[in-house]
């Protein structure tokens, strides 16, 4: 599975960039934005129409 990973404002909480990962990416992403006090949206990824 992928989740959609989206860094957010500090300000008013919008959304600045984000990212599409595995579902095994996602602790460490977790992680790394505890760490820093980032704040952080993650849904899961839109599946792509083949």
């Amino acid at each position: 599975m992928r989740f959609e990973i989206m860094r957010l404002n500090d300000v008013d909480g919008s959304a600045v960039d984000s990212t599409v990962v595995d579902a095994a990416s996602v602790n460490r992403i977790v992680q790394q934005a505890a760490a820093i006090g980032q704040r952080i949206y993650i849904r899961p990824a839109e599946n792509s129409a083949s």
